[in-house]
């Protein structure tokens, strides 16, 4: 069982700001998340949202546990009626107006390893995805 987390680093041609209003403002990650219409960056903030594989839709039961305004966001990732919780960390800084995000998602030993949809390489695909191509595609097309 590999129980290192996934790590993903990004950079993108845009301000810490610009990312960051994207990974908290609701009708923003509206555009290259999920639909979180009442998402608050505030720790203790509990949240919800579905989605999942095509054959299969899950429910997932997030709450914020860290905030560090325009630096780091971090919330529980669990879904209903699976055993397991994993934590998820945004960590941003900018350097000549690029900003550097990493991602990493830790805990996924903890999810049932019998089934595809929580295995390692679907969230790192997903996260590859979301990260590596919704996210920068969305906060660079704000950019030009």
């Amino acid at each position: 069982m590999n129980s290192n987390p996934i790590v993903i680093d990004a950079i993108y041609h845009a301000p810490a700001s610009t990312v960051w209003t994207a990974l908290t403002n609701p009708a923003e990650m509206k555009e290259w998340y999920f639909d979180i219409p009442t998402f608050k960056p505030e720790p203790g903030f509990q949240f919800q949202f579905s989605g999942g594989s095509e054959e299969k839709t899950y429910l997932h039961l997030c709450e914020v546990k860290e905030v560090i305004e325009h630096k780091k966001l971090s919330y529980s990732w669990k879904y209903e009626d699976v055993p397991g919780e994993t934590l998820l960390s945004f960590e941003l800084s900018e350097e000549d107006g690029h900003t550097h995000m990493r991602l990493t998602h830790t805990g996924l030993e903890t999810f049932p390893q019998d089934n595809a949809d929580f295995a390692r390489e679907s969230f790192s695909a997903g996260w590859d995805m979301i990260i590596g191509k919704n996210l920068k595609d969305y906060v660079e097309s704000k950019s030009v």
